[in-house]
């Protein structure tokens, strides 16, 4: 009788390994020691210091330079609801000049994060770990993230000079942090982004610059330049004097002109800006003004804007609205106008910029997981793996 030997099943794997690892699992150890790596190469530059203490002094030069300002300008009377109006001033000159440099610096920070450890042939270390290439990409946006935020933390005394100030709330502080704190997390991921594509750092840093002035600057250009495309003839109720009653009078009469005002339609060529508001809720200092908390107004039938950031948002929704339907052309009968000024919509604009930077930021993210996969299947000319 034969005996029939089984073959003995071969052992499974290991939960855990690389092997069987997606390249987008996370875990937060993966994801700190990756973090903690960064972090630790940043605290042992000096660099960083210099530039954490230049940021301080010139934050500091700025807030008390535009406290002088506001103290030594005449705004006149103003209603008691509006008081605290050039405080409001001071508190929005800081919060945009600490946002101004933020972005400024941020790209610094993440624009090297892949390519320069490549370059370097230290990147290799971490890729052959157990470490994904997703925890690599997060840890190292951390880092990055974690090094800007020190920037915000040490602009935190000016914040609470422009609170004091404009006699703000609390909220407005929560609101302006959290809001800062956002940008520049997607400024580093910009950054991170660019790090993985391309190979050279000073490419990286440039194009991390570009996609930040399209945000910032080239988003307010391209509005300007696109209302005059977005012109087409509207219809208009205006309270006037008709085109036909005004043209058929005798200026050579001695007789002194009795105009009456009255309604009637006409055509005019007016830019449709519903059409294209979003590219100013896509600026990053059109998100923090439209989120700040509103000033209280003077009553419900006309909206007062008072500072920096309550013009912007007041702009910005009222550019979402389209051209005016009603036009009042009797100047001197102004008091007594049929045509009552339009309130701008309330409802809030920032949801829709951080909703674009978030998938923007996700993207870059995306990217650069992507470039840290291995096996790696082309590298760029010159590009070193260790």
């Amino acid at each position: 009788m034969s005996t029939q030997t089984e073959t003995p099943a071969p052992a499974s794997a290991p939960r855990g390994t690389l092997r069987e690892r997606s390249p987008w699992s996370l875990t937060w150890h993966g994801v700190e020691t990756v973090a903690r790596l960064e972090l630790r190469q940043r605290v042992r530059s000096t660099k960083w210091y210099i530039g954490l203490a230049v940021f301080f002094v010139i934050v500091g030069i700025v807030t008390v330079l535009t406290m002088f300002t506001m103290s030594s300008s005449s705004i006149g009377d103003v209603p008691p609801e509006l008081e605290g109006g050039a405080g409001r001033v001071v508190f929005d000159v800081v919060v945009f000049f600490i946002l101004l440099l933020g972005i400024l610096v941020a790209p610094t920070l993440s624009s090297s994060a892949i390519n320069g450890d490549r370059k370097e042939g230290t990147l290799a270390i971490l890729q052959v770990t157990l470490l994904t290439p997703a925890e690599i990409a997060v840890g190292k946006v951390l880092a990055s993230w974690a090094a800007a935020l020190a920037f915000l933390v040490v602009s935190l005394p000016f914040l609470l000079v422009g609170i004091v100030q404009g006699r703000l709330p609390v909220s407005a502080v929560l609101v302006s942090i959290g809001l800062l704190a956002f940008v520049l997390a997607v400024v580093v991921t910009f950054g991170l982004g660019f790090s993985a594509l391309v190979p050279k750092t000073s490419s990286s840093a440039v194009l991390t610059y570009l996609a930040v002035a399209s945000l910032t600057v080239i988003s307010l250009i391209v509005f300007g330049l696109s209302l005059a495309l977005t012109v087409t003839p509207t219809k208009v109720q205006v309270w006037g004097v008709p085109p036909e009653v005004e043209n058929a009078w005798d200026w050579e009469s001695e007789q002194s002109p009795d105009f009456r005002c009255e309604w009637y339609e006409s055509q005019w060529e007016q830019p449709h800006t519903e059409r294209t508001w979003w590219l100013l809720a896509i600026n990053p200092f059109v998100i923090v003004a439209d989120a700040m908390p509103e000033p209280p107004r003077v009553d419900d039938e006309f909206y007062y804007p008072t500072g920096v950031m309550d013009a912007i948002r007041y702009g910005v929704r009222e550019a979402r609205m389209g051209p005016q339907t009603q036009v009042d052309q009797c100047y001197y009968g102004t008091l007594d106008s049929p045509v009552e000024p339009r309130d701008p919509d309330r409802s809030p604009v920032w949801p829709w910029g951080m909703g674009v930077l978030t998938l923007l930021g996700a993207g870059a993210l995306a990217v650069a997981v992507r470039r840290l996969s291995i096996p790696v299947g082309k590298l760029p000319r010159g590009t070193r793996i260790a």
